[in-house]
């Protein structure tokens, strides 16, 4: 099967933050929106938090000159992993397993619900390539695709194995963490 790039769920997100302090909340606003799309999920958080705090001391004329310096370096560090990440994803190929052949339709169920619960027979592909189906979904550049595995040894051959699929080196895009061994970056 030909290698397939995945879609940029968020095309052109990526927002410029201006040097220049927001001094009034119509500047915030536009910011709340676009921060949430643009920055890695670990960021999300604390920054949207930090931003609540400098409109809220914006708006009682105080100072917030360094705040807002801060915010925006720690804002733009997060946008440059997040472009790094979606730059640098690996090309998806698929072997001919049942799962692999539902992989679009799992796209979409991926990308409109929460929660899905997928169901198969043994081999037919689900531990190996859900991974890579959420990569295709977007997943994975904001955060990280978690997978589990009940022993050490599975862990380690299914990042193996999906790294390997993916052309990559274990430990770079794809890697595994255990008790006492991290191969993950």
């Amino acid at each position: 099967m030909s290698p397939i790039s995945p879609p940029d769920p968020h095309p052109g997100l990526d927002i410029s933050i201006s040097e220049q302090v927001p001094s009034s909340a119509a500047h915030f606003e536009p910011l709340k929106q676009a921060i949430a799309q643009s920055v890695t999920s670990k960021d999300l958080f604390r920054l949207s938090k930090q931003l609540a705090d400098l409109q809220q001391r914006a708006s009682r004329k105080q100072d917030i000159a360094q705040g807002w310096s801060q915010w925006r370096q720690a804002a733009e560090r997060s946008q440059q992993i997040v472009s790094a990440r979606r730059d640098n994803l690996p090309a998806i190929s698929y072997p001919d397993l049942p799962v692999s052949a539902r992989s679009d339709e799992i796209v979409e169920l991926i990308r409109n619900h929460q929660v899905l619960v997928v169901a198969g027979e043994t081999g037919s592909g689900k531990t190996t390539q859900l991974p890579k189906i959420c990569l295709q979904a977007g997943r994975g550049i904001k955060g990280i695709i978690g997978h589990t595995q009940p022993r050490r040894i599975a862990a380690r051959t299914v990042a193996d194995r999906i790294a390997e699929e993916l052309k990559t080196p274990l430990g770079e895009t794809v890697g595994y963490q255990v008790r006492f061994s991290d191969q993950s970056s």
